[in-house]
């Protein structure tokens, strides 16, 4: 948060006394002070913190710098050249024309590399004598965090205000990247300003990115959609599956999907079910028209999943739509009620007359090769909840044991690819008989009403070699 550096009031005054030779009498009086205030340098100290305000385990990696916009950019969003700071030093050496410094940032470097002690905190020096805080004066302060980290770069436009009084900065910040600003974690800002009135008393806390300066992880819930078929016909019912993943690091509230049906597709209330770890969840969808409405009220846990079934019968009017539709989640965390949401998740299906009898079934299973032939056998768990992305972009997921079906496919050739992020701690086993199979994807031929089969084999990383 902004905050003036201390201004060091000089005093230049003289108190006399004297007595009146003629008179006998004792006079006594001050002469008029005189104050000598340097211009100090303005400090917009800060500090970076989690989503929910607190400090972050490890600062290692993470950088914050202070930049000019682009004079090219007609949003002035985009970043120029880094500020160029004064030079400062602590402890300041007297008489050598460089200015003392404030800690942690005592070289006034830009950009600065947050460190762990003290934890997150940083601090710029802008210079007044080289007009740096005229207002109207803009910048564009960054924080970059370290590589492979779960949160992305946040950037926030600052703009100087003017102010009545010298020894304070008033300034607009705005959030660029749509995260919240809050000051002292008390404010929740999407995409609006935040006015700091007193730059010398109020600092700049960003909230965990989400980060949220306050940063939030950029991903805290994930939504998957899949169907059961991949193309259909009047009168037929698909169901659809919804997976909803909490990777967040605090429980999730107030889980909330929306999903848009096609054009002549109806859902059947009564197939709705929903579970969270093997426990049933009740769930009441409301509709408004083809938009339907799955409020959960659940608290959905640190990395578990809530997985919503339903169906939904095509009319005739299925014809005249796209078959597509798509998923988003809303859901509120439950430490400072931030909002996040994902999404929209999509499922396409193929509409046509008569289209079923000349297709056919993909089916599969993705499992542990202990024994690296590509086949199961006993002993060979299956893993369940891995995803297959088919070429046209559907999913599926796999059962409790590992298996998967997709019926009512189109005849020729189709492709699928194991999403290795789906199955953590796995990865995929080397085949001993085929060598094709080696491949994180699978190409199989479908004949009209025929039966395909697609499968994958994982092996844990840690094992080089699984015995059975």
């Amino acid at each position: 948060m902004p905050a003036t550096a201390q201004a060091v009031n000089i005093v230049n005054q003289a108190n006399y006394t004297y007595k009146d030779s003629t008179s006998d009498n004792q006079y006594q009086g001050t002469s008029s002070q005189i104050n000598l205030n340097p211009n100090p340098l303005v400090d917009p100290l800060g500090r970076i913190l989690g989503c929910a305000g607190a400090l972050l385990p490890d600062y290692t990696g993470f950088s914050v710098g202070v930049y000019e916009p682009n004079p090219n950019d007609p949003t002035g969003t985009e970043l120029g050249g880094l500020v160029s700071l004064t030079r400062t030093e602590l402890p300041d050496i007297p008489n050598n024309n460089i200015p003392g410094g404030k800690s942690p940032n005592t070289e006034n470097s830009n950009p600065y590399f947050i460190t762990n002690n003290p934890a997150g905190v940083y601090n710029f020096l802008l210079d007044p004598n080289r007009g740096q805080t005229n207002p109207g004066k803009i910048y564009i302060f960054v924080v970059n965090p370290p590589a492979n980290s779960v949160y992305q770069q946040r950037r926030i436009k600052i703009e100087i205000l003017n102010s009545t009084d010298n020894n304070l900065v008033r300034y607009l910040a705005t959030s660029l990247d749509g995260q919240p600003i809050s000051t002292k974690g008390e404010t929740r800002i999407e995409g609006t300003v935040v006015l700091v009135p007193n730059a010398e008393v109020v600092g700049l806390d960003l909230l965990a990115f989400e980060f949220t300066t306050n940063m939030c992880q950029a991903n805290q819930v994930q939504i998957v959609k899949t169907g059961d078929r991949a193309a259909a016909e009047p009168g037929d019912t698909v169901i659809y599956r919804l997976s909803v993943k909490n990777l967040s690091d605090v429980a999730l509230n107030n889980v909330v999907i929306t999903d848009n049906l096609p054009l002549g597709f109806n859902l059947i209330p009564k197939s709705v079910r929903g579970e969270i770890n093997g426990q049933a969840v009740a769930i009441t969808p409301a509709n408004n028209g083809n938009t339907i409405t799955f409020p959960t009220g659940v608290n959905l846990p640190v990395g578990q999943v809530l997985t919503l079934v339903y169906a939904a019968q095509l009319t005739p009017d299925s014809l005249r739509g796209t078959g597509r539709n798509s998923a988003i989640v809303n859901a509120e965390r439950s430490d400072n009620r931030f909002s996040t949401k994902d999404g929209p998740a999509t499922h396409q299906l193929r509409i046509g007359q008569g289209i079923v009898s000349d297709c056919g079934t993909i089916i599969g299973r993705v499992f542990i090769d202990k024994n690296f032939d590509g086949e199961q056998q006993t002993g060979e768990p299956g893993i369940p909840n891995a995803v297959i992305f088919l070429e046209d972009g559907n999913r599926i997921t796999t059962d409790p044991k590992g298996l998967f079906s997709l019926a009512n496919v189109l005849p020729g050739s189709h492709a699928g690819v194991l999403d290795l992020t789906s199955v953590p701690g796995y990865k995929l086993a080397p085949n001993k008989k085929f060598r094709e199979r080696n491949s994180q994807s699978r190409l199989v031929r479908l004949e009209p009403g025929g039966l395909v089969r697609m499968n994958f084999a994982v092996t844990p990383i840690s094992e080089e070699v699984v015995k059975p």
